[in-house]
C-alpha cells in the first residue's frame, strides 16, 4: 500500500520531503520506506546493483492543504495523477508534507544499516516499514536465541505490535547509561533489563550498587517459574547485602586503593605510605593477611622523617580507614559477591556518601584487577564476565571530580570490555556526570529529561540521536524512552514493557501516612475499629528498611 509520494528533497543532503493524506496518521519518529537500487557487494566480492528496501525515519510533520507545490506547477503531472496514486478523492482533501532522514537499507553482511547517499527522485513511492521489518532490523538481537533481552515495544505503533529485543553481550560489554528525570522510570527500566540478564538463556553475574534500598524486590525472581530452568536446575540468586555485611580487609587493598581514599596525600605523605606499606609486607613477624590500622600507623611513624608528616598522615589514615568497612578479621571475598546465575546487591541506604563512594572504589578496583589477572594470566576466581550496575551513578563519577570512585570507574570504562567487565550508570542528572564517563557509555536509554543543562549533557555524550529524537525528551511520559547506541542500528523512541516483579521505587503516598500517623497518635478508630491500614502500612515500612 502506498502511504505517500516524495514530493522533494530537504534542507539537508540526507532528508527528502514526502506528502500524504491526513487519513494514514504518519507520526514523526515513525519509521518508512521506499524501494531503491543500491550497488551491493556479492559473494564474489564484486559489486552489482540490486533493490532494497531504504528506511527512513520521518522527522517533521506540517499540514498542507491541497496538493503540492511541485506538483501542481508541472504540467506533465495533473492534480488527479497525484491524487489517484495516494488513492484519495480529488476535492476537498488535505495533504501533509512530511520531512524524513535516510538512514539506509540493511546489509546482511555488515549487520547493519548502510546509507546509500542519496535521497529518493521525486514521485517514488513511500510505505509504512512493516512491524516485522522492524523487528528484524532495528537491532542485532534475535529473539531465537540466546542472549536477547526483552525491553519492550515500539512507541509509534500499536502495543505490542513490534517487540524489541537488546543483545545483552553488546550492551554489558560496551558499557549501558540511563538518564532521566525523577519518575520517568530509570529503576524501573534498569530493573527490566536485571529480569531479562538474570534469565535462564542468560545467567549473568551481576553487581547491583543501590545507594536507595530500591532494588529488593528483585528477589522475587527466586520463585518465579519464568526466571528458573527446571532441565538444569537452574534458578536465580538474588543476594542482598547490608552495610553490616560488607566488609574489606585492608590487606586486600593495594597502594592505588589507598591513595584514592586519602584525602588529597603529599608527595612526602605517599612515599612515607609506601615505604610503611611495603615494611609491613616483607616483615615476617606481621601476618600481612590481618594487617590493622594501627600497625600501619606505627610503622609510618618510624619511617617519617619528621613529626608533621606522620601526624598529617595519621589523620588521613583515621578519617579514610577507622571505619566499620574496613575489617582486618573479616572480610567479603569476590567469589563471595560473583558468579553466574547471581545478583548481587549492596543496599547502602544507611552508608554515608564518602562510604558508598570508597566501596566503590576498592570494590570495582579488586574485580577488574581480579578480571586483568584472569585474562592475563588464567588465574583466580573471577573467570567469567561481570557487570555492574550504579543506580545514581552522579554520586560515583561526578563531574567535579570529587569522588574517590571517579578514577577506578573511569578507567574500567575506558579498558574494561577487554577484560570483560561492563558497567551501567543510572541517573537523574546527566550534566552532574563526569563527561568522559557519560561519553564512554555506548549503548544509551535515555527517558523524560526537562532540565535544560542535562539536555546539553545528553546532547554532549550521546553521539547518535538526532535532533529531531533528543527534541521528544521533554514531552516523553514515564516508561518511554530514546534507545540509541551500540546495542541498535539506528535510534528509536521506544515504550518500556511491564515489569515481573514488583517495582518498590515509588515515591511514598504522603496524605495517606499522614493520616495513618494522625490516627495512630491520637488513638483514633476507623469504622469502630483501628485504621485498617496501619498494620498494612507498618509492614510496607518494615520492609522498605
Amino acid at each position: 500500500m502506498v502511504d505517500g509520494i516524495v514530493s522533494e528533497p530537504g534542507d539537508e543532503a540526507n532528508e527528502f520531503v514526502f506528502v500524504t493524506p491526513d487519513d494514514t496518521e504518519i507520526k514523526n519518529g515513525e519509521f518508512i520506506y521506499y524501494t531503491g537500487s543500491v550497488e551491493v557487494e556479492n559473494e564474489d566480492g564484486e559489486l552489482e546493483e540490486q533493490e532494497k528496501k531504504i528506511f527512513a525515519r520521518v522527522t517533521r510533520r506540517e499540514q498542507k492543504r491541497g496538493y503540492p507545490d511541485r506538483f501542481m506547477s508541472d504540467p506533465g503531472v495533473s492534480p488527479e495523477a497525484v491524487a489517484g496514486k495516494l488513492g484519495i478523492a480529488t476535492e476537498g482533501v488535505d495533504l501533509y508534507r512530511l520531512t524524513a532522514n535516510v538512514i539506509g537499507y540493511y546489509n546482511e553482511k555488515l549487520d547493519d544499516f548502510t546509507n546509500p547517499r542519496i535521497v529518493p527522485k521525486p514521485g517514488t513511492e513511500v510505505e509504512l516499514a512493516s512491524d516485522d521489518d522492524l523487528e528484524e532490523y532495528l537491532t542485532e538481537a534475535d529473539p531465537e536465541k540466546d542472549g536477547s533481552a526483552f525491553i519492550g515495544d515500539l512507541l509509534h505503533r500499536s502495543p505490542g505490535s513490534t517487540d524489541i529485543h537488546l543483545p545483552i553481550d553488546s550492551f554489558a560489554s560496551t558499557h549501558l547509561s540511563i538518564l532521566a528525570s525523577t519518575g520517568s522510570g530509570k529503576s524501573y527500566t534498569a530493573s527490566v533489563l536485571v529480569e531479562e540478564m538474570m534469565q535462564p538463556d542468560s545467567r549473568a553475574a551481576m553487581l547491583i550498587v543501590d545507594p536507595h534500598g530500591e532494588y529488593h524486590s528483585l528477589q522475587e525472581m527466586e520463585e518465579d517459574k519464568r526466571f528458573q530452568d527446571e532441565d538444569e536446575g537452574y534458578s536465580p540468586e538474588i543476594d542482598l547485602k547490608n552495610p553490616e555485611d560488607i566488609h574489606i580487609r585492608i590487606s586486600e587493598l593495594n597502594l592505588s586503593d589507598l591513595y584514592s581514599v586519602l584525602d588529597d596525600p603529599s608527595d612526602a605523605q605517599e612515599h612515607v605510605l609506601s615505604e610503611a606499606w611495603n615494611s609491613l609486607k616483607a616483615d615476617s613477624d606481621v601476618d600481612f593477611n590481618y594487617v590493622t590500622l594501627n600497625q600501619i600507623k606505627e610503622r609510618c611513624g618510624e619511617v617519617a622523617e619528621n613529626d608533621s608528616t606522620a601526624n598529617a598522615l595519621e589523620w588521613r589514615l583515621d578519617k579514610a580507614l577507622d571505619r566499620d568497612l574496613f575489617d582486618s578479621s573479616n572480610h567479603l571475598a569476590l567469589s563471595q559477591l560473583l558468579e553466574p546465575g547471581k545478583c548481587t546487591v549492596l543496599q547502602l541506604d544507611t552508608m554515608n556518601l564518602r562510604e558508598q563512594q570508597m566501596l566503590v572504589s576498592v570494590l570495582f578496583q579488586k574485580i577488574n584487577r581480579a578480571r586483568v589477572r584472569y585474562e592475563k594470566d588464567g588465574e583466580g576466581d573471577i573467570n567469567f564476565p561481570v557487570f555492574g550496575l550504579l543506580e545514581e551513578g552522579h554520586r560515583f563519577a561526578p563531574a567535579d571530580g570529587e569522588a574517590q570512585s571517579l578514577g577506578p570507574l573511569s578507567t574500567i570504562l575506558s579498558e574494561g570490555r577487554k577484560f570483560g567487565i561492563g558497567i551501567g550508570i543510572i541517573s537523574q542528572r546527566p550534566s552532574k556526570i563526569d563527561d568522559d564517563v557519560l561519553s564512554q557509555c555506548k549503548t544509551q536509554i535515555i527517558m523524560q529529561i526537562q532540565n535544560p543543562l542535562d539536555q546539553d549533557a545528553v546532547k554532549k555524550g550521546v553521539e547518535d540521536v538526532g535532533e529531531d529524537l533528543l527534541s521528544e525528551l521533554p514531552g516523553l511520559t514515564p516508561g518511554q524512552a530514546i534507545i540509541a547506541g551500540d546495542s541498535v542500528n539506528t535510534p528509536f523512541p521506544a515504550r518500556i514493557r511491564e515489569r515481573y516483579t514488583t517495582h518498590k521505587a515509588e515515591s511514598l503516598p504522603a496524605t495517606d501516612e499522614w493520616q495513618k500517623t494522625w490516627r495512630k497518635n491520637n488513638d483514633i478508630e476507623v469504622d469502630g475499629r483501628a485504621d485498617p491500614d496501619q498494620e498494612e502500612g507498618a509492614e510496607d515500612r518494615e520492609e522498605r528498611l
